[in-house]
């Protein structure tokens, strides 16, 4: 069983940054590609980043690219998300995930591609 544990969330004025980190329970994460999604009070959860098992290549939803970039450490069996210029469009639950199927080349953008899931973390961004 793959255990997901994400970290970083809080409270931040907007315009401000914060790091999330996920955590994977197993050395063999390293071989998946990893995703950052997000969900808002009253809407379903939508896709926000998402990054190759060898970090080469990272996809993002629209309304954070320039402002969001996820990394990864596969020594530390880690994911990152920095989010600078945060709004409060970004209030949202965040959570980690991982692919379902190893060694893709790319980071699927949808739910069902995932099978191992974080409890999430709250990020709050104030006007």
């Amino acid at each position: 069983q793959v255990q997901l544990v994400e970290s970083g969330g809080g409270l931040v004025q907007a315009g401000g940054s914060l790091r999330l980190s996920c955590a994977a329970s197993q050395r063999t994460s390293s071989t998946y590609a990893m995703g950052w999604f997000r969900q808002a009070p009253g809407k379903e959860r939508e896709f926000v980043a998402g990054i190759s098992w060898s970090g080469s290549n990272t996809y993002y939803v629209d309304s954070v690219k320039g402002r969001f970039t996820i990394s990864r450490d596969n020594a530390k069996n880690t994911v990152y998300l920095q989010m600078n210029s945060l709004k409060p469009e970004d209030t949202a639950v965040y959570y980690c995930a991982r692919d379902r199927y190893s060694l893709r080349l790319t980071a699927p953008r949808g739910e069902s591609e995932y099978d191992y899931w974080g409890q999430g973390t709250q990020v709050t961004v104030s006007s």
